[in-house]
């Protein structure tokens, strides 16, 4: 035993009976000592036992306290003992090291149980002899002691033939056999289908132990029972639950996405993968879908409201979904969801309807009401496809289309789609060219003060010059620019060019203003502001000549700081228009906040003249109180000037003066129209109509 094991001086004296009982072994030459294994502590010991532990006395070794020193395995081990006499009677022969103060002795020690008077179960221990053996045999055995790696013996068809102390200590003791080691008896099975035919196996595994289930890397070799021959299973196992368990965290997080829990887009490009190789018999769905206008979530109410939105609706997802079915996120508010056995019918199209629906129902966050929409893509995947990894790229196509027609939609993926995507994807690689080779030129549209009868400014229009189909109107490539992030260059262009034709107007003698688009994009980035520095710094730098025209989403977010990089613009003498106003989603508040110069009445509003008078007027009623100038835009005919006239408006643009002309034209439009002067009276209705242009697409200012 261990130089662990000691009594205290003030524990009460034992009985007369636990004496007598003891008092046959006063007279043995063997030492005999009594281990109380709860207290810790020698409570009989005759003279040879307590010159084995070098003590002076019975008293004195009775006093030393044997619990400094002990280690968690020696203690746990005689805890295992005393369990075993308590329910077996048990015996043990075993060869211990005590260390009396401190030095090693090596004894064979036969241990038994032995109740004190209080009817606690101690310990008997008998030193048979001191044993003289090598040194790698004696710290073995110190090694099987203490080592956390549980050793067992176990007969083929019965129970453990032999446990360690770790062992021991792990496992219940209800386990009968080997089999009832393991939690899940698939593994037993396939551990021991192996090691019949190669008599050795290994296997990480989940054990029941005594306390919870663990993860064990467990290793079988057959062997046979040293005591009696037969054959006989040795195992040992190591607790790798930690190892386990971060290996397990490693992998969950290498396919899933962090945010919201489902699968990444890692995880599903495995499994499409998986399905091109292996796929013979099940048709699938891939759908393909985002969130409607989730950046005005975003930069309306914060990222802290648009994660909330995304966490909503992977749990409304999942409990529309079935085990078989796969989520995840591909990025950002972009989704896959992959349905299997299904096919493209009524019931496929009910269930797709049936999960955008529960998206569409209000959301509530911080008592903040939320009505979010999704789009959706739909691509099919059959057996034996070909081009399964093609399929998020076909449900991408469809979830463009259906963003394209209106949103909160699904569609199809079908061959038009497709063709019109190879189109589109042809479009942008000809744009970056088109960037590289000023293939971009400016058009300009005179705008109109209805007071003077003069043309006073004029606004920059892009537009592509291709080299094979022609002028190429905005329409038709803004809103790709806009995706795909070619809009900051492309605006930087217009700007660039703007800037220096309203300088050159100004240094020639034209006295007209120049207004210029800026696109969110641009305006949120850093390069604007150090391109209207450098313009600004420059002797010839038209103060109030440039504006500068910002829609209203440009507007959302930091109110405050929105506020200060306007002051700083019109601080460094350009002016500032919002356009497109009474379209966007701000609040109305930032009217009095920011430094504005001008407010663009949007085109949809002049279209429905008469009946959108009241709305008309309200703005300009607005403007004039807060002191800035109106302009209507895309007016188109004779009795649109007459009634914005009649309402207050101070100017208009529009093709009912002209339509955007190339630089080299506008010098001599803008004088047939100040040679021109509108009058109202005298025009019959003929002539009014001859007025009328024809409208054109939407897009193609």
């Amino acid at each position: 035993m261990p130089a662990d094991l000691e009594c205290a001086a003030d524990d009460p004296p034992p009985t007369d009976n636990a004496i007598d009982q003891f008092q046959a072994a006063r007279n043995l030459r063997t030492a005999v000592w009594i281990y109380d294994i709860d207290n810790a502590r020698v409570v009989h010991a005759n003279t040879p036992a307590y010159e084995l532990w070098q003590a002076d006395s019975e008293e004195a070794l009775c006093a030393r306290d044997m619990s400094k020193g002990m280690s968690s395995a020696v203690s746990a081990r005689l805890k295992q003992y005393q369990i075993d006499f308590e329910e077996h009677n048990a015996s043990f022969n075993e060869l211990w090291t005590l260390y009396p103060n401190g030095k090693p002795e090596t004894v064979m020690v036969v241990f038994s149980g032995f109740r004190l008077a209080d009817g606690r179960m101690a310990m008997q221990c008998e030193a048979t002899g001191s044993v003289e053996d090598l040194p790698e045999n004696l710290r073995s055995a110190e090694a099987l002691l203490h080592t956390d790696v549980m050793i067992m013996l176990f007969d083929v068809d019965g129970p453990a033939l032999y446990m360690n102390p770790a062992a021991r200590n792990a496992i219940p003791r209800s386990m009968a056999r080997f089999s009832d080691m393991f939690t899940d008896p698939v593994d037993y099975d396939s551990l021991n289908a192996t090691l019949d035919e190669n008599g050795e196996n290994r296997r990480v595994a989940l054990v029941q132990t005594a306390t919870d289930p663990r993860w064990y890397d467990i290793s079988a070799k057959r062997c046979s029972d040293a005591v009696t021959g037969s054959p006989a299973i040795l195992v040992t196992a190591i607790d790798v639950s930690e190892l386990k368990n971060a290996r397990d965290q490693a992998h969950y997080l290498a396919e899933r996405d962090q945010l919201t829990g489902c699968f990444n887009r890692s995880f599903i490009q495995t499994r499409l993968e998986e399905l091109e190789e292996k796929n013979k018999t099940t048709t699938y769905a891939l759908l393909y879908l985002d969130v409607d206008r989730f950046k005005q979530i975003n930069d309306r109410f914060g990222h802290e409201m648009g994660d909330a939105v995304l966490k909503e609706l992977v749990s409304r997802f999942n409990e529309e979904l079935n085990d078989q079915d796969i989520l995840a996120r591909m990025g950002g508010d972009e989704f896959v969801i992959l349905l299997k056995n299904v096919a493209q019918d009524d019931q496929l199209v009910e269930r797709i309807d049936h999960l955008r629906r529960a998206i569409n129902k209000p959301m509530v966050y911080e008592a903040t009401l939320l009505n979010v929409s999704i789009s959706i893509g739909v691509a099919m995947i059959k057996p034996d496809d070909q081009n399964i990894m093609d399929a998020v790229q076909r449900a991408d196509v469809a979830l463009y289309a259906s963003k394209q027609g209106g949103r909160n939609k699904f569609l199809f993926f079908d061959e038009k789609m497709g063709t019109e995507a190879s189109e589109r994807n042809q479009l942008e690689i000809e744009l970056m060219r088109a960037l590289e080779n000023r293939e971009f030129v400016l058009y300009f549209q005179p705008r109109f003060d209805l007071r003077s009868n003069r043309v006073v400014s004029a606004e920059a229009l892009v537009r592509w010059n291709h080299p094979e189909r022609g002028l190429i109107l905005p329409g038709k490539f803004i809103p790709i620019c806009e995706e795909t992030g070619i809009i900051e260059t492309l605006g930087q262009f217009v700007l660039e060019e703007g800037c220096h034709q309203a300088i050159e107007w100004h240094r020639t003698g034209l006295d007209i203003g120049l207004s210029i688009n800026v696109s969110p994009r641009q305006f949120s980035g850093d390069q604007l502001m150090e391109t209207l520095r450098s313009f600004a710094q420059r002797p010839d730098f038209p103060h109030g000549y440039i504006e500068l025209e910002i829609t209203e989403t440009a507007l959302i977010g930091d109110l405050e700081m929105i506020a200060q990089k306007l002051r700083t613009i019109t601080d460094l003498g350009f002016r500032i228009a919002i356009d497109d106003f009474g379209t966007g989603y701000s609040n109305l508040s930032y009217i009095t906040r920011f430094p504005l110069n001008c407010l663009k009445i949007d085109k949809s509003f002049v279209d429905q003249l008469p009946d959108t008078i009241p709305i008309i007027q309200l703005i300009l009623t607005m403007a004039a109180q807060i002191g800035v100038s109106t302009v209507a835009e895309g007016v188109e005919t004779a009795e649109q000037i007459e009634q914005l006239t009649a309402s207050g408006c101070e100017q208009v643009q529009g093709y009912y003066f002209t339509e955007p002309v190339p630089l080299e034209a506008f010098e001599a439009t803008t004088e047939r129209l100040n040679n021109n002067p509108i009058t109202f009276g005298s025009c019959s209705a003929a002539d009014t109509s001859n007025l009328t242009l024809k409208k054109l697409a939407h897009g193609n200012r």
